[in-house]
């Protein structure tokens, strides 16, 4: 039976522009009637409008494009509760990453078309929902000095080279962290809050972090020194924050930031909202097409 589908490339994601076509000719071939196929913007945000538009006249919603493009869509997924599929097109594509979804578009589409069902989590914070982290700190700076151009020549390296530019401006702030309601000071570079596992390019927010275990994860970078952090970068790229700094918390449903004065945070690599910050989880709120599971 054809299953009709919304499918939405953002060629101005990594390999949108080369990968669009391709995407179209694979998903018809294996059976599927596309009611879309582009978005013309490089600010995806009406994303959510589009698929709220096709509710009633497609069975799921297709994205091809990176984190960013999905972000710009969960508000309309949440809302339809379409099931969704994805084509990692983008530069980090951590939420593939988490859900296990591989970066070759034929074997991606292969997921779309014969894969399983899964209820994920999705993170909230401010009135904004995220799929894998949302955080403040040094990660707005690299945020800020990212850009299309630097992310193309770089590819997903392009995280870690910007990382390295900005790490030596990093200065430390003040918080108050409300975890489940218990009160806790730290002196930060940076505050993430993860659902997902994945983020910032492969990074680990946590190591035993999953993004159906309807918890939310944490980690304060408490460093003096920018020289310190570079010494944790392994540490923190591998999630195993516990083992060496001063600060992390894990399984937490509820999270208060506050700081003195407003702090920017993005959530999946784009500025949505500031301090001060209520985070709470949202327990398996939409469907995506997930590798089946063999036993």
């Amino acid at each position: 039976m054809t299953r009709r589908a919304l499918l939405i490339v953002n060629r101005h994601a990594r390999r949108g522009q080369n990968s669009r076509s391709q995407a179209v000719n694979q998903m018809q071939r294996l059976g599927f009637d596309l009611m879309e196929t582009e978005t013309e913007t490089e600010k995806p945000q009406y994303l959510s409008d589009v698929i709220r538009h096709y509710r009633h006249q497609v069975d799921l919603v297709i994205i091809g494009g990176g984190d960013g493009t999905l972000n710009a869509a969960v508000e309309g997924l949440l809302d339809t509760q379409l099931p969704l599929g994805i084509l990692p097109l983008g530069t980090a594509n951590d939420l593939a990453h988490t859900l296990g979804i591989p970066s070759s578009l034929p074997e991606a589409c292969q997921i779309v078309a014969k894969g399983q069902l899964q209820r994920i989590d999705l993170g909230w914070v401010n009135g904004k929902h995220f799929f894998n982290v949302a955080s403040l700190g040094l990660s707005v700076q690299i945020t800020e000095r990212l850009n299309q151009r630097v992310k193309r020549h770089w590819g997903v390296l392009a995280y870690a080279v910007t990382a390295l530019g900005v790490i030596w401006q990093a200065r430390p702030f003040r918080a108050d962290i409300r975890l489940d309601g218990k009160l806790i000071r730290v002196k930060t570079v940076q505050i993430a809050v993860g659902n997902g596992r994945y983020y910032g390019g492969g990074m680990t927010i946590c190591e035993d972090a999953a993004i159906d275990d309807q918890q939310l994860h944490l980690y304060s970078l408490n460093v003096r020194h920018w020289w310190q952090l570079v010494a944790s970068l392994p540490v923190i790229w591998q999630g195993r924050h516990k083992a060496w700094l001063g600060f992390h918390a894990c399984k937490c449903q509820e999270i208060e930031v506050y700081t003195h004065g407003l702090y920017p945070i993005n959530t999946d690599g784009e500025l949505t909202t500031h301090t001060p910050a209520q985070f709470r989880i949202i327990p398996k709120a939409i469907s995506v097409l997930i590798p089946k599971k063999h036993c």
